[in-house]
């Protein structure tokens, strides 16, 4: 069963197009969306990830995949449209459209059981060719890599899909969102009624008024806050959660951050903006960035006592003249980054600090 997985997650890179960088969080997410990451209980995304280590060390990669096309039609995994002879194969349940979509379209698919489409051209910009109530009512990837355009009615008809990067459906585990930087969007309410998403990436401004109801939510990411008055109580009810990325743009700072200490399974913590006082972290932190914090007290008091800490990125985050790392802090930190700590001028690190730290990063400039 595992060589059969590990099969699967290697061929499933055969269908980008040649030469085109993909993704680490991208690939992890279509592969649980294929039912590809058995359930149990190590979480899906974790064993995702050792899979996907596993192929970096085979294959010598790291950080983004660059792989050539994979012969795999042979074992009948998927299938690339072929326009010029306008043919593709009817035993696949995958299909890669590198280019002509619409002569694609035309083909005759509404017998088959199709379980991914994946779209890669960015000039496909017109949906209305597409028969999503019955050619595509079996999906379960609907991959459109598209700048823009509008997305059909048609499309709430898709029940079994997991995986769409532009809306939000019953059954979608991944919601994903692209805008220009330091543009946001807006959700419907109804987004909170997505009970299975686990993994919600959008730069919105307002959060959901009934996020507490996303209970399977792994990573919550672009959260943008502009006024300090937002809430931000309903994330802790999260407890599912491991990754979060809060942003505070302008002049404005944080609200209370208190509710972390109740995310006890918080993992992975991003802060970017001003925050008046540092709260206390839950435990459960191995990874903790903080960007333009502007703090006046030192941080790293509270941070050295975090006992599961492993990398620590300080950027603009101090505005002091002085650290200190005491006794047996940081027992458990490997990497630690401080950049652009402009007024900084002494550190002062016990000799128990830090016994694991592996590599130490300091940019001024």
């Amino acid at each position: 069963m595992i060589c059969q997985l590990r099969q699967a997650v290697f061929l499933y890179f055969g269908i980008f197009p040649k030469g085109q960088v993909v993704e680490a969080e991208n690939i992890i997410r279509l592969w649980m969306a294929e039912g590809f990451i058995p359930r149990g209980e190590e979480r899906m995304e974790d064993v995702a990830e050792g899979f996907l280590n596993e192929l970096k060390r085979r294959l010598g990669s790291s950080g983004r995949y660059i792989l050539g096309k994979v012969e795999a039609l042979k074992v009948n995994f998927f299938d690339i449209y072929d326009p010029i002879n306008h043919s593709i194969s009817s035993s696949c349940i995958r299909h890669g459209i590198h280019s002509q979509e619409k002569r694609y379209l035309s083909l005759d698919l509404s017998n088959l059981k199709l379980r991914s489409i994946m779209f890669f051209n960015l000039g496909f910009r017109n949906m209305s060719h597409i028969n999503f109530s019955s050619v595509f009512q079996h999906v379960y990837v609907l991959y459109m890599d598209i700048i823009d355009g509008t997305l059909p009615d048609a499309i709430g008809s898709l029940y079994h899909l997991k995986f769409l990067r532009l809306t939000a459906l019953k059954n979608l585990q991944t919601l994903c969102v692209k805008c220009n930087f330091k543009q946001f969007c807006q959700l419907p309410p109804e987004t909170a009624d997505l009970i299975n998403l686990r993994y919600l990436a959008v730069p919105y401004s307002e959060p959901l008024n009934r996020i507490r109801k996303l209970t399977s939510l792994q990573a919550l990411e672009g959260v943008s806050l502009l006024r300090n008055l937002t809430p931000l109580n309903n994330i802790s009810n999260l407890k599912n959660l491991s990754t979060l990325k809060l942003l505070c743009y302008a002049d404005e700072s944080f609200p209370s951050l208190e509710f972390l200490i109740s995310c006890h399974n918080l993992k992975k913590l991003l802060l970017e903006g001003r925050i008046e006082k540092l709260p206390l972290f839950p435990n459960s932190i191995t990874m903790l960035t903080l960007v333009d914090s502007k703090l006046m007290e030192d941080p790293m008091f509270i941070l050295g006592m975090l006992p599961n800490l492993r990398n620590l990125c300080l950027f603009r985050a101090y505005q002091g003249k002085e650290i200190i790392c005491s006794d047996n802090s940081f027992s458990q930190l490997k990497f630690l980054s401080l950049d652009c700590l402009w007024n900084l001028e002494r550190w002062n690190l016990a000799t128990s600090a830090m016994p694991l730290i592996k590599a130490l990063r300091r940019f001024r400039s």
